[in-house]
């Protein structure tokens, strides 16, 4: 059960913006940190079935800005693996229990910063030429599972999609157009589960307008925000609730 309480709002409001500069500005590679400060607070099915519709609210509010600035042809190899990939993600969250959903969402959070600390150090090599199609179709499936178990699909997308030398704003559009076909997908199989439910929407529709706000600022902010201030603050959130979830799921 959701409960909608002051605290309850004082989280959700901040994250649920910040999922939409994230999406509507950067990518969406760090958009996922709002499902993992609201795993805190709530049991991870609801996190992510809260996240999921205003996930696509913000999708529905960036499509417009990116319209035909993308690379169709990545766009689609992305798609030809995440629907499966999406499947996948669905197989696993039936046999899964809350813990475990808590641990891969917390592990998720704190992998992806070590990753990007890493290859900012030079210890993990940058990709320097085009990855081919077969390897495309695989970051699509990880990134339709990913994406499925804590909305976090777009480190995946974006190693690909950067080697694919796409220029800034084509990169954006791509991504915006991947993950809102994505979150369509992911839609049936959240509603078969059981996670979506009427308080979930009711809770959805009075965050909206700070989904919608957070597109807003975001799609303004690709141009005017430093990506390393902003993914600055996402490391360190996502450092401190990944590792938060982590010693929930094991304590």
């Amino acid at each position: 059960m959701i409960e909608l309480s002051p605290m309850f709002f004082a989280l959700a409001i901040p994250a649920v913006i910040f999922a939409g500069i994230s999406k509507g500005g950067f990518g969406s590679g760090v958009a996922f940190a709002s499902s993992s400060i609201l795993a805190l607070i709530l049991e991870p099915g609801q996190a992510l079935a809260l996240m999921l519709p205003l996930l696509m609210v913000i999708d529905a509010s960036t499509l417009g800005p990116y319209w035909r600035k993308w690379s169709w042809p990545d766009a689609r190899v992305l798609l030809l693996g995440g629907v499966p990939g999406v499947l996948l993600g669905a197989a696993l969250y039936r046999v899964a229990d809350a813990d475990a959903l808590r641990l891969l969402i917390g592990a998720i959070s704190v992998l992806f910063v070590i990753w990007h600390v890493a290859q900012s150090r030079g210890m993990v090599p940058q990709v320097r030429n085009r990855l081919p199609m077969p390897v495309g179709l695989f970051a699509g499936l990880v990134t339709g599972f990913t994406s499925f178990v804590s909305h976090a699909g777009g480190p995946p997308a974006a190693v690909y999609l950067l080697s694919q030398k796409l220029g800034k704003t084509e990169f954006q559009a791509t991504t915006v157009l991947t993950f809102w076909a994505i979150n369509i997908a992911k839609f049936i199989p959240y509603a078969f589960l059981g996670m979506l439910t009427w308080q979930t929407g009711w809770a959805c529709l009075l965050l909206s307008p700070f989904a919608i706000l957070g597109a807003w600022l975001g799609v303004r902010a690709h141009r005017m925000i430093s990506e390393r201030a902003f993914f600055g603050v996402a490391y360190v959130l996502l450092t401190a609730t990944g590792t938060k979830l982590i010693w929930d799921a094991l304590t």
